[in-house]
């Protein structure tokens, strides 16, 4: 459920009623299919088909007053769309994965998602020298490793520190002095570093972890990521607005140059922050299906129910920023663009601190933020001075992005902000990617 901010000058936040979901670090199941209801308790969701389940990550549930939530959700049974895919062209049946890490991939790899996104051919060849920041709360111990066990099974080349391609780094830069290890945020790390080696499997990864996930220690985490030379930072997190927004704004966001995605929020309709804030690109979420279409994949609007579903919304607080046209809504308007995040069409992960060792589908814009920061890096770096938030917006109406129609994320008094349609709509902003050249200035 979303409420209001915290009554605290200095942090916003998100609370959400998942019972002892929190604490349900070892119970880790994963795969499926569907919609499911949201979680309101330590049980999985589930859909109108019973053997369809997800449940969100236990990041999602913030344990400390102040702190943000995480945006990411964890199948937890059934059949996933990947490999419902995979059978069609197998010829075989489709296997229903039992409750528990499964051995091999059960979502969308890195040729699925670089095919969907027509990024192939750019993933191959682009790149190399660029950095992709990921910024989270708490520790994972094990997130070098982890990465490390994606990228051998889809082929990626090696990024590894011995090799000077990932880098692990607290909110001061330090690589020895790091937070206190979290089972939770370390799901969410390892969705974040894989997505952003799918989508980019050249760049180099930063990984900044901030102490706890107040918007202060993760604000002065992304200031130690552009202060550290990445040009591109992935943010997937958020909480209510507050008054204290364009404060925030200021003072960790205003980095002109450098690509900053943050994932709209998984509650459905409403705006969140930090994806409100004017000087990022937020990003919403799209249910991604194979198709018979020339572009052999097919998108609608991620919802799965009033309280499940990619955010989007009129911002209260944050100003419209100058690229920005449409009417409904005389404030920043979430989304700008938008990437895969529904659970039953989800990704594939790697994960093992807290866990069965083993690999797990995931769902949530917590997907689509690092995607989206992938695609920026592959476009290559954004000019001085520029706000790459912009970018899309010169793009919008071309072929160089899918334009999402269909599908909404609730109600709301101005259709278009939770309803998609032809052009701009919040649940999908100006759409998905198709190549690079919509996000480069």
């Amino acid at each position: 459920m979303r409420t209001t901010a915290p009554k605290s000058p200095h942090i916003s936040g998100r609370w959400r009623r998942v019972g002892s979901a929190a604490a349900a670090t070892a119970a880790l199941l994963f795969a499926g299919l569907g919609t499911a209801a949201h979680a309101d308790a330590a049980t999985p969701a589930k859909s109108a088909a019973p053997d369809v389940t997800w449940t969100a990550t236990p990041c999602a549930t913030p344990k400390h007053k102040g702190e943000l939530a995480c945006h990411s959700f964890r199948v937890t049974g059934g059949v996933t769309a990947f490999e419902k895919a995979q059978a069609r062209r197998t010829g075989t049946t489709a296997r229903i994965t039992p409750e528990a890490a499964a051995a091999s991939p059960t979502g969308y790899g890195p040729s699925d998602l670089q095919d969907a996104y027509g990024l192939t051919s750019a993933a191959a060849s682009n790149g190399s020298g660029e950095t992709i920041a990921i910024v989270d709360a708490y520790d994972d111990p094990h997130a070098e490793a982890d990465l490390a066990q994606y990228r051998s099974t889809y082929g990626l080349p090696s990024c590894t520190t011995a090799n000077g391609c990932f880098k692990k780094v607290g909110q001061t830069g330090s690589t020895t002095s790091l937070p206190t290890a979290d089972s939770g945020w370390a799901e969410e790390e390892s969705l974040d570093l894989d997505m952003a080696s799918a989508v980019c499997p050249n760049c180099h990864i930063l990984l900044v972890e901030a102490k706890s996930a107040t918007m202060t220690n993760l604000g002065t985490a992304v200031n130690e990521a552009v202060k550290l030379g990445a040009r591109y930072v992935s943010n997937s997190y958020g909480g209510s607005e507050s008054s204290a927004d364009s404060t925030y704004d200021s003072s960790y966001f205003n980095h002109p140059g450098v690509a900053l995605t943050v994932s709209a929020g998984d509650e459905g309709y409403g705006a969140e922050y930090p994806a409100a804030s004017k000087y990022v690109t937020a990003v919403g979420g799209t249910a991604l299906k194979t198709s018979s279409t020339t572009r052999g994949w097919t998108e609608t609007v991620w919802n799965t129910s009033s309280t499940e579903g990619t955010g989007s919304g009129c911002s209260a607080y944050d100003a419209k920023p100058t690229w920005q046209t449409d009417t409904g809504c005389a404030r920043r308007t979430i989304s700008d663009v938008s990437a895969v995040a529904d659970p039953a069409t989800g990704v594939s992960v790697y994960d093992s601190y807290g866990v069965t060792a083993g690999w797990y589908t995931f769902g949530g814009t917590s997907a689509s933020a690092p995607i989206i920061a992938g695609v920026y890096a592959l476009a290559g770096t954004p000019s001085s001075g520029s706000y790459p938030a912009e970018f899309p917006y010169a793009a919008a109406g071309t072929p160089a992005l899918n334009d999402v129609t269909s599908g909404s994320n609730g109600t709301c008094s101005t259709s278009y902000l939770c309803t998609a349609r032809s052009g701009y709509d919040g649940p999908t902003g100006l759409g998905t990617p198709e190549g690079t050249d919509a996000f480069t200035g």
